[in-house]
């Protein structure tokens, strides 16, 4: 055994204790709790406009169970906001944080809970990335990246809610899912040639909830999407990155260009989205079936093009070149080609992306 794969030996797996999903079920998110961990008071994070929605039944179902509660609000994933939030929440006393709404809210729950070591569940009012089981977080710094944090300790799905949510956002979750097929080819390749530690488990895991999407795109395309198991999907995705212990089985070159395009356009195009630009690049260079990926994009409805998200061709070939010094320790393809502006350009107009 080499001193690398010796040194991955052993990792802790944290998985979510209890997984609920229902339709209009947000009535019972007391019991949950309840159920979960009999908490006196729960701090609850979401934005201003989940609360609004939200806020009367949430209310009414943790009185039904004598839960205290208070309420915070979460803006966006600066270190400064991410800071005062916490501070609020330490003085609740709570025995349990809820994030309650899109990536955001979830993604401070997760923090807060880990730094003040307090048990979170996530509360998705929106399917568009996978991070509602994972223990992964975006932070917005100069190098945008994920750092670990607490996997939930429950999640807590109302697919009513995820199918009000603009149909944008759950295109963006298949686009997040797609990439575990980059990703998990990355993770074989970072085997191969450095003897990291690569779980079969955790990818095939991952790999079953891209395919799951894949094979059923052109039904989707017809009918429309399949919220539930979407939400799924995207759960046992979250799931894969608990057992792996990295966030390997969901994130290869594909995730490092969406990282990147965060730096260099910050605001254009959700996660999920760039995701799928950067699944369509990366599987072309892995020499896998890019145009299937189009394909099952298009009929997902998420973009396959910068011009859709409102990206320029520069950004795209930055973004590329970029990539892989956002995580240099992290072995994708990209460690493999020279990624020049050239490259990048032929291979950005090749795949119609540009």
């Amino acid at each position: 055994m080499t001193k690398s794969q010796d040194r991955m030996q052993s990792h802790t797996m944290e998985l979510p204790r209890q997984i609920v999903v229902g339709e209009k079920n947000i009535s019972e998110f007391g019991d949950f709790l309840h159920n979960l961990t009999k908490p006196k008071k729960v701090s609850l994070i979401s934005g201003i406009h989940v609360k609004k929605i939200l806020k009367e039944k949430i209310e009414k179902s943790l009185k039904s169970k004598k839960i205290q509660f208070v309420w915070h609000l979460s803006k966006d994933n600066l270190i400064t906001s991410l800071n005062k939030i916490e501070k609020d929440v330490k003085k609740d006393h709570s025995d349990i944080v809820a994030g309650i709404g899109g990536g955001r809210s979830v993604d401070t729950a997760k923090m807060v809970s880990f730094n003040l070591d307090i048990p979170f569940v996530s509360v998705p009012t929106a399917a568009s990335h996978d991070g509602m089981a994972s223990p992964f977080v975006s932070v917005k710094t100069d190098k945008p990246h994920s750092i670990v944090a607490s996997a939930p300790l429950g999640v807590f799905v109302d697919i009513d809610i995820i199918k009000k949510a603009p149909t944008r956002l759950l295109s963006s979750g298949c686009g997040d899912l797609i990439a575990n097929i980059i990703a998990v080819k990355d993770w074989q390749l970072g085997h191969e040639k450095t003897g990291e530690y690569y779980g079969r488990y955790s990818a095939d895991l991952a790999l079953m909830s891209a395919n799951i999407v894949m094979e059923n795109s052109s039904k989707y395309a017809k009918k429309g999407l399949d919220a539930r198991v979407i939400v799924e999907a995207l759960i046992s995705a979250g799931v894969a990155s608990c057992i792996a212990g990295s966030s390997r089985p969901c994130s290869g070159a594909e995730h490092l260009f969406s990282h990147a395009l965060d730096k260099i356009a910050p605001g254009k195009g959700l996660h999920g989205e760039k995701c799928g630009l950067g699944s369509i690049l990366i599987s072309k260079l892995q020499g896998q079936d890019w145009k299937k990926i189009i394909k099952t994009l298009k009929d997902l409805g998420a973009p396959t093009t910068a011009k859709q998200i409102g990206l320029t061709e520069d950004q795209i070939i930055d973004a590329l070149v970029i990539a892989q010094d956002l995580r240099p320790e992290r072995y994708t393809i990209l460690k493999e080609v020279e990624m020049t502006e050239r490259k990048a350009m032929n291979l950005a107009k090749s795949t119609k992306v540009i």
